[in-house]
Formats: C-alpha cells, sequence, structure tokens
C-alpha cells in the first residue's frame, strides 16, 4: 500500500494528467477584435469571450485587442503571411472583398450548407441591406457583427438657443448649412461654438464623404466591380464643396483635422451643437453628454444615403479544419439573436440579426432610448460601403485630399482630381488582371 503523502502525490498527479489531457482536448483560436469607436467595449468583449468559453469547454478562445479596423487588417494580413492565422476577426466590413480578391479569407458556403442552410437563407436572417458587403461573388465571406450608419448627433439646448425647433432638425443640405449657419456663436472674434463638426481622419473621413457624395445622386465606387471608383464626378465634387464651404467660406465647422474624440468633447462642452458619428458611439454619447440630445439622419442634397459600416466576423485562410469548425462555433454564438442584442445595447450598434429586435430585452431597450430607432430607419437609405482593390491604399486617396481641403491647402476641384489620378494608378494591377479574364 502507498504511504499517505505517497498517495496524495500520486492523486494530484493523476489530477494534473487528466487536468491536461482536457486541456489538450480543447481547441484553440484567436479572435482578433477592433475597437473603432468611444466606450468601454474591449471590457465587454472580453466577458462575452470568457462566457462562450465556460459554454464551449472543448474550445478555448482568446480575444486579442488589435486597435482600428485598420490596424486589425495590417495585423490580420501579418499573421496569414506568417502561417499563423487567428481563428476569426471582426474585420471592417468595407475589406470582406480585398480578402477576397487576395484568397486570405474562406468562403463561409460550406459550413452555411452542414448546418442544413443555403447561403441565400442564412444571410435571410440579417437586415437586407448588409449583404453587399458580405457576401462576394455570390460567396458568404463576412458575417455582420458590429453595424451602423452614420448619424447626425445635435444638441437639443443649442437649438433652442438658436431659435431652432429640436423637432425638425435639418434634412437636406440646404436646412443644414442655415442650421449650422445660426448655430455658431461669435464672441470677440472668436468662435466659442460651431455649427457643426466631424472626425476627418482615416477611415471616418472616407466613410462620411462616400455617404455625402451618394446623397448628392452618384456613386462613390462600383460595388460590383474593385477596380472603379468615381472621385472626381459631379456627386463626389459636390459633397466636397460642401465641407468645403463649411470650413473655409462659412467658418461654422472647425478648420483642419479634427478626430471622433475631439468631436465628441466639443459635443459634450458645448463647442459644437451638431456632430457626426457613427450609431456605435450612441451610448458613449448618451452617458457623457449631461444636456439633451437628439439624433437624426444624415442631411442629403438629392436622396437620403446612409452607407453601412461596421465590421463582419471572418475566417483567414490558413486555419486548420478544427480550428475553423471552432471558429464558426463562435461566429455563430456571437451573432445569435441573445448575444447580437447585448452587443446592441451595450455599444449602440444595430443588431445585425434580425431576431434580436423579437426578444424582449430589445423591445425595452428601444421603448426607453427610442433614439436608437434612428439607425434602423435610415436603413431603407442605406448604400454599401467603400470596398475595392487595395481598400486602404485607395480610400486613402480621396481621405488625403479632402483632408488637405479642410486644412485650407487645396481647393475641391484640384482635390477631387488629383484623389482620381492616384486611386487609378493603385488599382492598376487589378484592372489589369481582370481585363485578362474577360472572354472575348
Amino acid at each position: 500500500m502507498l504511504r499517505p503523502w505517497r498517495a496524495a502525490i500520486a492523486a494530484a498527479a493523476g489530477i494534473l494528467i487528466s487536468a491536461g489531457a482536457a486541456r489538450a482536448a480543447t481547441t484553440d483560436i484567436d479572435l482578433y477584435f477592433p475597437v473603432p469607436v468611444q466606450g468601454k467595449l474591449v471590457i465587454e468583449i472580453r466577458q462575452l469571450i470568457g462566457e462562450f468559453n465556460k459554454a464551449h469547454p472543448d474550445i478555448h478562445v482568446t480575444a486579442v485587442y488589435t486597435g482600428s479596423y485598420d490596424n486589425t487588417n495590417l495585423k490580420t494580413r501579418a499573421a496569414i503571411k506568417a502561417g499563423s492565422p487567428p481563428g476569426a476577426v471582426i474585420m471592417s466590413a468595407n475589406f470582406v472583398r480585398s480578402y477576397e480578391i487576395n484568397h486570405e479569407a474562406i468562403s463561409l458556403d460550406p459550413l452555411i450548407e452542414k448546418d442544413g442552410m443555403t447561403p441565400k437563407s442564412f444571410m435571410a436572417e440579417f437586415w437586407p441591406a448588409l449583404a453587399d458587403n458580405a457576401v462576394i461573388d455570390g460567396q458568404v465571406y463576412g458575417v455582420p457583427f458590429q453595424n451602423s450608419t452614420p448619424l447626425l448627433y445635435y444638441s437639443v439646448d443649442a437649438f433652442k438657443q438658436a431659435g431652432l425647433d429640436p423637432d425638425h432638425p435639418p434634412v437636406t443640405w440646404q436646412d443644414f448649412v442655415t442650421d449650422a449657419k445660426k448655430l455658431t456663436v461669435v464672441k470677440d472674434g472668436t468662435v466659442t461654438r460651431y455649427g457643426f463638426e466631424m472626425p476627418g481622419t482615416y477611415d471616418y473621413l472616407g466613410w462620411i464623404v462616400s455617404g455625402l457624395a451618394m446623397s448628392d445622386g452618384g456613386q462613390y465606387f462600383n460595388h460590383g466591380y474593385g477596380g472603379e471608383v468615381y472621385y472626381d464626378q459631379p456627386s463626389t465634387l459636390g459633397a466636397v464643396m460642401l465641407l468645403d464651404e463649411m470650413v473655409n467660406k462659412l467658418h461654422v465647422m472647425p478648420p483642419g483635422v479634427t478626430d471622433a474624440n475631439a468631436a465628441a468633447t466639443a459635443f459634450f462642452t458645448g463647442h459644437t451643437a451638431m456632430m457626426v458619428l457613427s450609431t456605435g458611439a450612441l451610448t458613449f454619447v448618451r452617458d457623457n453628454m449631461k444636456a439633451p440630445f437628439k439624433v437624426a439622419f444624415m442631411p442629403y442634397n438629392i436622396q437620403p444615403a446612409a452607407p453601412i459600416g461596421g465590421g463582419s466576423l471572418i475566417i483567414p485562410e490558413g486555419n486548420s479544419p478544427d480550428r475553423v469548425a471552432a471558429a464558426w462555433t463562435l461566429i455563430k454564438w456571437l451573432v445569435s439573436p441573445e448575444i447580437a442584442g447585448r452587443w446592441s445595447r451595450f455599444t449602440g450598434y444595430f443588431a445585425p440579426r434580425i431576431a434580436a429586435y423579437d426578444l424582449p430585452a430589445m423591445k425595452a431597450y428601444l421603448a426607453k432610448y427610442p433614439d436608437a430607432n434612428v439607425a434602423l430607419e435610415q436603413l431603407k437609405y442605406a448604400v454599401p460601403w467603400f470596398d475595392t482593390f487595395e481598400t486602404v491604399a485607395v480610400r486613402e486617396a480621396m481621405e488625403n485630399q479632402v483632408q488637405a481641403v479642410l486644412s485650407g491647402r487645396t481647393t475641391p476641384e484640384a482635390a477631387v482630381k488629383a484623389a482620381q489620378a492616384t486611386a487609378e494608378t493603385l488599382m492598376k494591377p487589378y484592372v489589369d488582371k481582370t481585363a485578362l479574364d474577360i472572354p472575348q
């Protein structure tokens, strides 16, 4: 017989071996996730992943914070190139096409079909406007997770002080300019409150400009083909001219490049009366704005238009079958009505899964916070988010020029012409390659 202390050691060793065997049986994957809007999103998503791991003992997910959408894209591609891709990524929805073009993400159709659904029936469970940035050439490459449209946030008190009706926000560009002029306050030659502010940093700026351009009656890019943009067309020029007028001629918007945090701070402190931010920032604004505020659709010139934004879940190329299966289990859990609704309530993103809004918790939330309905109502005017070959560089070709306009360093006419030329140079390899694929 073993002495008592030896028996204890043997028992402990047995426990360790059993635990090690159980641990070895799990499939380990990383989830890369960005935080593209303000708020305590990092804490919440790690809480969610902890709950997923507890409910799925055969899978262990490590949530890896990867910064902005652009940084998440860079880190994901570096990991793929190094042969160690994450199992899943919350990727900017407008990068999905680029990942398909470069064969860096897998088609999710086989996984959907293995679950007994068709890709069409699977996507029918999400808002129709989200399909354009998820389905590429007829196949599902991204699953909508956190989605948004830009919203016009405005101060009720500022509107009343300017003699404006807070229940009637600006609808057209003409209204927008008129109200911004009335809302701007100048004392002793210094602007103490601007009528309007918006982020002028990368990604946010391109998103807003694309919406303005499409609300000016045209297209910003060819969604069906990754090698064509319309930066120098009249509709895009009109959008840039609107911003130039507000900044450099009417002085109702601060000059230079303002980031989202600065715009929000100005709004909270009463130094701007209106701002454009994502609906994904709605909870953040609600938590920090001490004065009453409302939200509204983006103003339009010819037709309402709101570009879809936010992130989709993708599975990068290079994962083993076990890791793909684990990632798919995670994705389905994250976009379930219960979790999608919870994430929406926490952030302000609208839930992409339609069934989330049938749940009592979501009905109670919308009754308490009717401003969360605005993004949903705006979906009827939703347009696809910018997606091309070399998405970031082509997007920045325009953003660089608009930033120069906001800083008074160039004219709208010169800006759109230069942006178009740069974008065409960047897309030429793709254009040349796809031209060879056209049947003669």
